[in-house]
Parts: C-alpha cells; sequence; structure tokens
C-alpha cells in the first residue's frame, strides 16, 4: 500500500475502530500526520482534526496484530507506555484470520484464507 492510498483508506475509515489496517497503511498514515501537524506548529488545531482518525487507524493497526485497540491507552504512560505501544505497532501482522477479521493484502483489502494454516487465497 502505497502513501496516496494509504490516506484515502484512513480517510474514508475516518470513524471506523473495527477491522484490521496493515503496517504500511498506519505508518504513511502517521507520517502524514506528523508532517502537517508539524507545519501547523504545536499550538495547530490540525490536531483535533486528526484525533479521531489516528485513534481508529491505530485500533485497526493493533487488531491487526491480535491486540485490542484499548492497548491506546499506553500512550498516556509515558516513556515505558510509548515504547511498548510502538513495539507493539511494529510487531508483524497475523497471518491467518484473527477476531478482527481475516489477514490484509497488499492493497489493505481483507483476503480469505486459511484460518488453521494461515495461507492467503487471493481473491
Amino acid at each position: 500500500m502505497g502513501f496516496l492510498k494509504s490516506l484515502e483508506v484512513c480517510f474514508v475509515n475516518y470513524f471506523t475502530f473495527t477491522g484490521r489496517a496493515s503496517k504500511r497503511e498506519y505508518w504513511w498514515f502517521a507520517l502524514f500526520q506528523f508532517i502537517v501537524i508539524g507545519l501547523g506548529g504545536p499550538e495547530s488545531v490540525l490536531f483535533l482534526a486528526f484525533l479521531i482518525p489516528s485513534l481508529a487507524v491505530g485500533s485497526r493497526r493493533l487488531h491487526d496484530t491480535g491486540k485490542s485497540g484499548w492497548w491506546q491507552l499506553l500512550w498516556m504512560i509515558p516513556i515505558i507506555g510509548w515504547v511498548i505501544l510502538i513495539l507493539l505497532l511494529i510487531a508483524d501482522s497475523e497471518r491467518a484470520s484473527n477476531k478482527f477479521g481475516p489477514p490484509l493484502n497488499e492493497d489493505g483489502v481483507a483476503d480469505v484464507g486459511n484460518q488453521e494454516t494461515g495461507d492467503i487465497i487471493e481473491t
């Protein structure tokens, strides 16, 4: 998933806290958010515009690793919580379906796979 596709998916799923998000989708959106808010300065109201989609894509990313979106509360614990959460966000995706949905292909679209072996069947 490329930069523009990642932004499109994140903004289309502005309030979607269910499902999964790939590592690329999350980190491209995080980079875009960092750049835009950085250009606006620390007092920028752009932070508020990015709050909900940032939490949504964060939840979907954690779902992709098999964790609940509530793990994002670790952002409130300085240093230790941040390190733990970043490690969770950079973790590899679960290859098989999990309770949050089927695995995603390179385009961020759900693939139907064999749940026991984790093999992906192209659709």
